[in-house]
C-alpha cells in the first residue's frame, strides 16, 4: 500500500504524467520492496506552490508505507523521485522537500477495512 503523493507548481500534460506515474511506480516498488500492484501514485500539477520566496518550479511529496522505510530506503526513494522530477519536469532537487510516513496498519483503510 506505499503511496506517493506529488505535487507541483509545473502544470503537466497527460502524457509527462503517464510518464511519471509509471516510473514513480516502479522506484517506489523496487526501493520499499513491495508489489507494483499495490503502489498508489498521485500527481498534482499547476498547484500554487512559493519555495525559497519565489514561484520557481518546485515539488513537495509524501510516502505513506506500512513497513518498508526508514533511513537508507527513505533516501533512496529522495534522490529517485527528485531524478524523476527534474528528467521529466526539470525540477531542480534542491527545490523538492519529501515527507515520509510509516504508519500502523489500522490507520490505512482499503476496500471498505483496514490492513
Amino acid at each position: 500500500m506505499p503511496t506517493l503523493n506529488l505535487f507541483t507548481n509545473i502544470p503537466v500534460d497527460s502524457v509527462i504524467a503517464s510518464d511519471i506515474l509509471k516510473d514513480a511506480t516502479k522506484v517506489v516498488a523496487k526501493i520499499i520492496g513491495k508489489p507494483e500492484s499495490y503502489v498508489m501514485i498521485v500527481l498534482n500539477g499547476g498547484v500554487p506552490i512559493s519555495f525559497a520566496g519565489t514561484e520557481e518550479p518546485a515539488a513537495y511529496g509524501e510516502v505513506i508505507s506500512i513497513g518498508g522505510l526508514g533511513p537508507s530506503v527513505n533516501g533512496k526513494l529522495s534522490s529517485t523521485i527528485a531524478e524523476i522530477l527534474q528528467l521529466k519536469l526539470s525540477i531542480d532537487a534542491s527545490r523538492f522537500y519529501i515527507k515520509f510516513y510509516d504508519v500502523q496498519r489500522s490507520n490505512f483503510g482499503f476496500n471498505g477495512s483496514t490492513f
